[in-house]
């Protein structure tokens, strides 16, 4: 039980901690209480956030509490970034349509019927004027500095709002509230989640300990997965759209794929990567992890069918033989049935900036009936007939 539940944890504080947490419930018959803080600052969660929901499942699976305690004060304020500027606070509406958003795709990876969700407005916007300064009295100046970005940022004279050095010690007073026993997070959540630590002992309550989670990286493979980013595999795409993106990840990854992204038995994990260090082709064992993600969060016959996609879409070098989206001309924007290139790739992909649109045109990401285009500004006559790849994996059929 104790090597499953460290398995892939990157920190444990105190190293002897997690022993110990479990020893005291069974001796006092009780359950631990696992807390997940998180500010709704966006409201997609991706195979990243998963790293960590998933070692809460397995706590779940041994009977013990966990505690998502949704930042809806703390996001009001705006957690540092950990960059060099303060993160733009987010008002009420978007805070709670946020949130609904998270707790609804939380049930993708936690059981409902055993997850509590709190909202740190309940306590903190009840505290005092008095009781906010008797908290900040319980940390130096000293300690927030050894935060990292903070010191960054204060070493060259950026500035740093106080409202951002009172961000870690109201996640930190969390804990003290809901009497948590552990903290979850990600590697770049270790400052917070010792800050809990620090505040429980301030109020003679039994510490926490800290279990951090590995940043998983994204599909660009140097940054850590984000949406500000654009290279995140979200638990609510569509299989295909799953199984593309795992098969674009770089070969670097597929050892941090198959550790963190898939649920294989420990065994299996280890097979797989002796096949990549056996020689097996890379792109043999991304589509194993496509598939397995996708059965995590669609199910075995979504991923076989997108297995299948991918082949027909990618691998079949036939343009004809290629499913394409249909996309009415008479839902599209147009001045006597002509518009340019960059206008209508932008109506068919409109998640696309049309800069980005345009950078994709000049770089010889579209192919009209199997001919690649490259001026944006090209008429195109939308009475004829006309197939478009846009990029890599999108594909339309004007009707």
């Amino acid at each position: 039980m104790i090597s499953t539940l460290k398995e892939n944890a990157a920190i444990i504080l105190p190293e002897n901690g997690l022993e110990q947490k479990l020893k005291q419930a069974e001796e006092e018959n009780r359950k631990l209480i696992i807390k997940l803080g998180f500010d709704p600052t966006a409201p997609d969660l991706h195979l990243g956030h998963a790293v960590v929901l998933k070692k809460l499942k397995q706590f779940q699976e041994l009977g013990h509490q966990v505690i998502i305690v949704v930042g809806s004060f703390t996001a009001r304020i705006g957690d540092p970034t950990g960059k060099n500027k303060a993160r733009k606070p987010l008002s009420s509406e978007e805070v709670s349509h946020n949130a609904q958003t998270y707790i609804s795709q939380l049930s993708k990876i936690l059981d409902p019927q055993k997850t509590r969700v709190v909202f740190n407005s309940d306590w903190l916007d009840a505290l005092s004027f008095s009781e906010v300064i008797q908290l900040m009295s319980k940390v130096t100046v000293a300690q927030l500095m050894h935060r990292n970005d903070f010191h960054k940022r204060f070493t060259e004279n950026t500035p740093i709002a106080m409202h951002e050095l009172v961000y870690p010690i109201l996640q930190g007073f969390d804990s003290v509230k809901i009497g948590c026993d552990i903290e979850m997070g990600g590697t770049d959540q270790l400052f917070n989640c010792t800050m809990g630590r620090q505040l429980q002992e301030a109020h003679e309550t039994p510490a926490q300990i800290l279990m951090c989670m590995p940043l998983l990286k994204g599909l660009d493979g140097r940054e850590k997965m984000s949406k500000s980013l654009n290279n995140i595999i979200g638990l609510t795409d569509e299989p295909n759209e799953m199984f593309g993106k795992t098969m674009s990840v770089p070969d670097s990854l597929i050892d941090e794929f198959i550790d963190l992204t898939t649920d294989f038995s420990m065994n299996e994990k280890i097979f797989l990567k002796l096949k990549i260090e056996n020689g097996e082709n890379p792109m043999a064992i991304k589509k194993i992890i496509a598939k397995n993600i996708i059965t995590q969060y669609h199910d075995e016959a979504a991923a076989e069918k997108a297995e299948l996609f991918f082949k027909t879409q990618f691998q079949n070098k036939n343009f004809e033989e290629k499913i394409y989206e249909p996309a009415q001309i008479k839902s599209l924007h147009h001045h006597e049935n002509k518009t340019s290139l960059a206008e209508l790739c932008h109506q068919l992909k409109n998640d696309l900036s049309k800069s980005a649109v345009r950078r994709l045109i000049l770089n010889g990401g579209i192919q009209i009936n199997n001919i690649k285009v490259t001026d944006p500004d090209q008429s195109i006559d939308l009475e004829k007939q006309m197939k478009i790849k846009i990029g890599k994996r999108n594909f339309f059929e004007l009707v």
